[in-house]
């Protein structure tokens, strides 16, 4: 990645009803176009469940200051405001951060 920054790993556990499996993909597939203008942002991953029933959907950030600018921005709520069907997730979303120890 970047050398001497400290990158953050923000990581969203993401409970899917198997039956929009596709659909979660596609739609999460796609967050990237809002992200990539964000100052800080460097890639995400979208990790699908082989065993265990969570997606993981992993952004990762230059520091914390730029993830939070992520989450208080129009890009944010404009690739949070599709509507998905009421029984798409399971349960509620579960977010972890972590910093990469160098």
């Amino acid at each position: 990645m970047h050398g001497s920054l400290h990158v953050i790993i923000v990581q969203n556990h993401i409970k899917v009803n198997p039956k929009y499996s596709q659909e979660f993909e596609k739609a999460f597939s796609g967050t990237n176009e809002h992200l990539s203008s964000m100052k800080g942002f460097v890639k995400n991953e979208i990790l699908k469940p082989v065993k265990g029933d969570s997606y993981i959907v992993l952004t990762y950030w230059e520091d914390m200051d730029s993830f939070n600018a992520w989450t208080h921005s129009e890009a944010f709520r404009q690739a949070h405001s599709r509507k998905h069907p009421d029984d798409m997730f399971i349960g509620k979303s579960e977010l972890t951060i972590h910093e990469v120890v160098k």
